[in-house]
């Protein structure tokens, strides 16, 4: 008998909802919000301040149009300092540092900029008032947060006693879960991942001067680009019986959305092919059914922008050499994924927090 899924259970009518803050409205912070909106259940959530230090008539239009995931789907308006969203006021700061905020009556900031990572540098996010930190990328090391979350994967962990907690990272959250399954089934050996990942806003659209990794001063939209990434660390952190039999590489390429994971890893038990896409396919369809998908059709990246799952993995894609040795190829939107993936941290965690009643 497959496993019951719990759904998210709707707020208490007798209940507050918690007052979420997003500091860096780019494009996770700006699909994060819309996750939250667009969201087929309804949770305990409601995102009530923003700090970001583009103006707010520019703040409005990106709301409305993103070239990536459509036109909002509701009416947005820049009024008197605030960004409305169907009627709904959401007041907005332009801060570059989190001690011009007052973040005293939120209940959890969002921190989407990317410019924190470091536990001295979170914690001034605290000291300015705010009682809880979700990141929306890994902190430098385990140490300089509570926590790292993968929703569906070891969220129960999260008490509500914790103040800073990460959401790891969009390729940390595709390939965990299926490494978790991988290494539970046929037993995991070694792993090497590639990720194929979209081009980021730390690269320019022609040659220019503004990063230490030389490869990163190329156009974007030209040329292939291998870049570093932390992602065998981040995945030892989740994953720690895996420690040292992990490596990790990432080739930035000219698309602007959705990223692939081409994984081979060594078994310890014997597969084949279609052993191993009928495990994918099994966990797809039950365990992991709100994460991974699984398709064996034609596909092209275009086909994922805007999937909310982690990961898909493409079965038409599945190689074996000999029995131990297997290759998979995953596909990820490294935008509306991750975001409903923070969507869901930020709603399991606030589920363990004191209860504000109206």
């Amino acid at each position: 008998m497959k496993p019951r899924r719990s759904r998210p259970r709707p707020p208490s009518k007798l209940l507050k909802p918690k007052r979420l803050a997003i500091n860096g409205y780019g494009r996770i912070g700006r699909c994060f919000l819309r996750a939250l909106l667009e969201s087929p259940v309804a949770h305990p959530l409601q995102v009530v301040a923003i700090n970001e230090p583009a103006n707010l008539e520019s703040m409005a239009y990106l709301t409305r149009y993103d070239s990536t995931h459509g036109r909002f789907p509701g009416l947005v308006e820049a009024v008197d300092g605030k960004l409305l969203i169907d009627n709904r006021g959401i007041r907005v700061s332009h801060a570059s540092t989190p001690e011009e905020v007052d973040w005293r009556d939120i209940d959890l900031v969002v921190e989407c900029s990317g410019a924190y990572a470091r536990r001295g540098e979170l914690t001034r996010f605290l000291d300015a008032g705010a009682p809880r930190l979700l990141l929306s990328h890994p902190g430098a090391s385990a140490d300089d947060v509570d926590a790292t979350i993968i929703a569906g994967i070891n969220q129960a962990s999260l008490s509500g006693e914790e103040k800073l907690v990460s959401a790891a990272s969009c390729t940390t959250n595709a390939i965990v879960p299926l490494l978790d399954l991988l290494d539970r089934e046929v037993g995991i050996e070694q792993a090497l991942l590639s990720t194929l990942h979209s081009v980021m806003n730390d690269q320019p659209l022609i040659d220019g001067y503004h990063h230490d990794d030389l490869r990163r001063t190329r156009s974007a939209m030209q040329s292939i680009i291998p870049v570093s990434t932390g992602l065998a660390r981040g995945v030892e952190r989740l994953l720690p019986q895996l420690a040292g039999r992990v490596q990790a590489k990432a080739i930035r390429v000219p698309t602007t959305n959705v990223s692939a994971i081409d994984l081979t890893i060594s078994t310890q038990r014997p597969v084949s092919a279609h052993s191993i896409n009928a495990l994918l396919a099994n966990a797809a369809r039950g365990p992991l059914k709100r994460l991974v998908a699984y398709s064996e059709a034609a596909h092209a990246s275009i086909d994922f922008n805007h999937d909310p799952h982690s990961a898909i993995v493409d079965g038409s894609q599945t190689r074996t050499a000999g029995t131990h040795l297997v290759n998979l190829f995953v596909w990820f939107d490294n935008e509306w994924g991750f975001a409903n993936r923070m969507l869901e941290v930020a709603d399991h965690w606030s589920r363990h927090w004191p209860q504000n009643p109206t």
